[in-house]
């Protein structure tokens, strides 16, 4: 396989790839000791059984430019194709403020298409390309250089199999004319704001234990510095300090030094210079907060009052939906959901959409009497009443 080291030699596979119906694209990339993911490998492919039709990509090389990618992402006319492409796609947006369309996502597809929930790429590997795996270098260090022939063989696997998966599940789901659930569910992927976060936000992120304003003003901004600082130094936002250490000084309000220095939770390099005054301002910060400023707290998250029979029938007529289109009973609505649902809440994910369409409505008739349900063997079926 060849791997391309220049901008022209990735121009002229882009060029190429934009005359097919669709490419395949995988990205190996570090994140462990930097807040952005440091890309290092990018795989591509386009169909067919030469050699050239499967590329790897190195970022690392000297002089390259990825606008000839960027330029493919921005081609209507040609489906980008990666699984899981989360995390793919925050590279590409941090990096080149731009998203691949259209796009085609084979872990959502496969799972409207009733492979599970999250069914992972080896899944449908085996499944689907009737092929093994090589897993020897998921591990690696992709950054180093040269890559060795065993972690060019795994990384090409990863594009050249994921053709035909793409090519079976698009075909599928013509046949059932599920294309609008996909598209729902790419929606997220495909908007900035899944990627972007901002410091005042940051704090929407930790899991307290209390919806005291003033100690979620005082989390707020302890977790605005810390993103701050991680994003300007590029570090992991837990090397800064951890979550807990948050919910800790949020608690215990440290006015000096000397009162940091009795923390349990933050590490040596948080108990001195620019991340020790950080967090002293940002306690200062909180206090200051007038109580009408104070955040809102995720009300989700407070204890429901959940009517417990309503919260089984709802169970029921799910997993009754769910088997009737062969989806996974998660990909329709979550045991929270269904408690939400049952303690009178009506906007979660599960009451709008295809599947309002599938299961929403149905629970929503049953909470307010206008159903009931019926087995017979291992059937339920749904009775107007």
């Amino acid at each position: 396989m060849k791997t391309l080291t220049t901008t022209r030699e990735l121009a002229d596979f882009c060029e190429m790839a934009a005359a097919h119906p669709y490419v395949t694209i995988d990205t190996e990339f570090l994140r462990e000791r930097t807040y952005y993911s440091k890309l290092c490998l990018i795989q591509m492919a386009v169909k067919g059984n030469d050699d050239e039709c499967a590329v790897l990509v190195d970022p690392l090389a000297d002089g390259l430019s990825l606008e000839p990618l960027y330029d493919l992402f921005r081609d209507e006319n040609v489906v980008k194709v990666f699984h899981a492409a989360r995390q793919d796609l925050e590279i590409f947006f941090i990096e080149g403020n731009v998203f691949p369309v259209p796009l085609f996502d084979t872990q959502a597809a496969a799972m409207v298409c009733g492979f599970g929930e999250q069914v992972g790429y080896e899944t449908l590997v085996r499944k689907i390309a009737k092929e093994p795996l090589d897993k020897s270098s998921r591990f690696t260090d992709w950054s180093r250089r040269p890559l060795t022939e065993a972690q060019k063989t795994y990384a090409v696997g990863d594009v050249t199999h994921l053709r035909v998966i793409y090519e079976y599940l698009s075909a599928q789901i013509e046949k059932s004319n599920r294309g609008k659930w996909v598209e729902e569910e790419l929606k997220v992927l495909l908007s900035p704001e899944t990627y972007v976060i901002t410091p005042e936000n940051a704090w929407k992120r930790l899991k307290t234990r209390t919806n005291s304003g003033r100690f979620l003003a005082l989390a707020r901004e302890l977790a605005a510095f810390r993103e701050n600082y991680a994003q300007s130094r590029n570090v992991p936002r837990n090397r800064v300090y951890k979550d807990e250490a948050i919910m800790e000084l949020a608690s215990t309000k440290p006015a000096n030094m000397q009162d940091l220095g009795r923390s349990r939770l933050l590490q040596r390099e948080a108990r001195r210079g620019d991340i020790a005054d950080g967090i002293l301002a940002a306690v200062a910060a909180g206090l200051k907060v007038e109580p009408e400023n104070f955040p809102k707290p995720d009300r989700s998250r407070e204890k429901l009052q959940v009517n417990p029979a309503l919260a089984d029938l709802l169970r029921v007529l799910l997993k009754s939906k769910a088997e009737n289109e062969g989806v996974a009973v998660k990909l329709i609505a979550t045991s929270a959901e269904l408690d939400a649902i049952a303690a009178g809440q009506r906007d979660g994910k599960s009451l709008s959409g295809w599947r309002n369409e599938v299961f929403g409505k149905d629970a929503l008739r049953l909470c307010n009497g206008e159903i009931a349900l019926t087995a017979k063997g291992s059937v339920v079926k749904v009775v107007s009443l």
